[in-house]
């Protein structure tokens, strides 16, 4: 994960399909992922509600920052990550085609895997665990807006899949909202 945010942009497809596909390798040896049966509409329901929910979170985030500019940041501080994905070299496709990874990959290890054995133990404080833990992983990025950013939508993909009941309903969260994010209606 840590060579998306350190290798040359041009890589930055090719690095995520390798990461994420990292992870979902990991979670298949490790049982977390498995084929999906039949989805439960209320997961999906849930999922489009809480990437709706955190969509507005973002706009209120950036209108805040843009505003408060907190050590000298603003919204535009977001646009490397904008322009990795959403470059004019992708086409919409390759583009659909990473963030579909990005949120299969995400949420199989950090969901599938992390969350589901801190769970175990520590229940519903196992969502903010992993999203401090991802967070951790984008220190490298020395973005501030990246780090808090992640931390915010790890959180609520966590309890998305905890009160979702699994996988469906954080999935269809983190896809939806990339979608939205990145490529439908950035907000930056």
């Amino acid at each position: 994960m840590v060579a998306l945010f350190t290798l040359p942009g041009e890589y930055f497809v090719a690095a995520t399909f390798a990461s994420t596909g990292c992870m979902m390798a990991a979670a298949l040896w490790l049982g977390a992922l498995r084929p999906l049966r039949s989805p439960k509409y209320a997961a999906i329901a849930l999922g489009i509600f809480s990437a709706s929910i955190l969509y507005l979170v973002f706009v209120a985030g950036a209108a805040a920052v843009d505003a408060l500019h907190p050590f000298g940041i603003s919204s535009a501080s977001e646009t490397s990550i904008y322009s990795l994905i959403a470059s004019p070299s992708n086409p919409v496709s390759v583009q659909v085609l990473v963030l579909f990874f990005d949120a299969a990959g995400y949420e199989s290890f950090f969901r599938g895997v992390l969350q589901k054995r801190l769970a175990s133990r520590t229940g519903v404080a196992a969502a903010p665990a992993v999203a401090a833990i991802d967070a951790c992983i984008h220190i490298v990025t020395l973005n501030p807006i990246w780090v808090v950013g992640t931390f915010v939508t790890d959180l609520v993909w966590g309890l998305t899949y905890h009160y979702g009941g699994g996988t469906t309903a954080s999935f269809t969260s983190h896809f939806l909202w990339d979608l939205a994010i990145f490529i439908v209606r950035p907000v930056m």
